[in-house]
């Protein structure tokens, strides 16, 4: 069993942080939405509360900080693919996609989203 749940994150305005997410998490997989007033949650396929989620809500007073969040890519292609979406949803990409010297097959791209949350999309083979 897979002991993700989910990230409840904090994103500092709406207006700027929806849309990047709105195009970014269904290309992740969260395709499934149950928004509320004060959350916006994205849900993967499976049964809930069991499938894994990503929740945002919005506290103008966060300022990022030094965490990251990483997401795992099949392939290459796919880290490739998802730079372009971050580029295109209006995310920073601050490193790659390239090779990392953390393993000779870590592939990766590094980026923030518009509210400076730190991420991270890795291929990477045993």
């Amino acid at each position: 069993m897979n002991k993700y749940s989910h990230i409840d994150l904090r994103v500092n305005d709406w207006k700027t942080a929806l849309p990047f997410y709105e195009k970014l998490l269904p290309a992740l997989g969260f395709t499934r939405t149950f928004h509320s007033v004060n959350w916006r949650v994205f849900a993967a396929e499976g049964v809930l509360p069991s499938a894994a989620y990503f929740a945002i809500t919005e506290d103008p007073n966060h300022r990022p900080n030094g965490n990251l969040i990483g997401f795992w890519a099949e392939d290459r292609a796919e880290v490739d693919r998802l730079a372009d979406i971050v580029r295109e949803a209006g995310g920073k990409i601050t490193d790659g996609p390239r090779i990392f010297p953390i393993s000779p097959t870590y592939y990766a791209v590094y980026f923030e989203d518009p509210c400076g949350n730190a991420y991270e999309i890795v291929h990477r083979l045993n």
